[in-house]
């Protein structure tokens, strides 16, 4: 009976935090493709902050760290949620903070220059983590369905829910490759590419995922039996929001510690 209650309690926490993000492998992909991509004074920066270990290293500490209580206050930091018939800037801020203003506000004290090492390891490893969740579509989701989290859905068989669809499994079903792989693969916009994706600001970005939550919103509707046809759909999606993710934290981290980078 014990040994039920611990693997029922187990569970639960696992539910938990998988409905937190992207997949690990989501915020991987999203680090190592920041990190192919920071000039050489930047990645002597981050690495010192860090002291030595990878973005990817960190890239999903947040997930965990929101669960503890010393890092309880970013609970609400993973997301934005704005519900249809209210406009992405007119939807209610919540109390505790959300994505789009954690995002500004870890930058903003980067640039700033005035943390103390410990203070700028912290901020660094939040913006690290943020802008992966920044990209996956349903952490710009509705409030009145928690980000996809009440739509009930039937993956290839299996009863989910659309959050932990988009968190894990079309991830996984688009590509079953490594972090690097992943890179490897979808980081080859050119020049030109690069400079359209990572125009504009935080909250443009935000809006772009909030506008793409709504489209897939529309090819997820409740009760929908997923299969080959979904995932055929929604992975260019997937590939693009890595690849924007991964150009747009590079292109942040540049901004703050190199200042020759343009």
């Amino acid at each position: 009976m014990i040994f039920k209650k611990l693997f029922s309690a187990a569970i639960a926490s696992a539910m938990a935090l998988s409905s937190m993000a992207w997949s690990q492998k989501g915020h991987d992909v999203t680090a190592y493709i920041a990190e192919n991509h920071l000039t050489e004074t930047t990645r002597h920066a981050v690495d010192s902050i860090l002291q030595g270990k990878s973005m990817v290293y960190w890239a999903n500490w947040l997930d965990n760290a929101s669960h503890t209580p010393e890092y309880s206050y970013t609970s609400t930091w993973h997301y934005k949620n704005t519900n249809d018939g209210v406009s992405y800037d007119d939807m209610a801020r919540h109390p505790k903070g959300d994505i789009e203003l954690a995002a500004i506000e870890q930058t903003e004290k980067l640039k700033s220059g005035d943390l103390t090492p410990e203070e700028s390891a912290l901020a660094l490893k939040i913006l690290i983590h943020l802008l992966g969740d920044m990209h996956q579509p349903m952490h710009m989701g509705r409030q009145t369905d928690l980000g996809g989290n009440k739509i009930k859905v039937n993956y290839f068989g299996r009863d989910n829910n659309l959050h932990s669809v988009w968190d894990n499994q079309v991830v996984k079903s688009a590509h079953d490759w490594t972090y690097t792989e992943w890179q490897q693969q979808v980081d080859r916009a050119t020049p030109v590419e690069q400079e359209a994706i990572i125009a504009g600001s935080i909250s443009d970005w935000c809006r772009e995922t909030y506008r793409l939550s709504r489209d897939v919103y529309k090819g997820s509707p409740s009760g929908e039996k997923m299969s080959y046809d979904y995932v055929a759909k929604f992975t260019p999606v997937i590939e693009t929001q890595f690849l924007r993710g991964g150009l747009r934290l590079a292109h942040l981290l540049n901004q703050i510690f190199d200042p020759h980078y343009q």
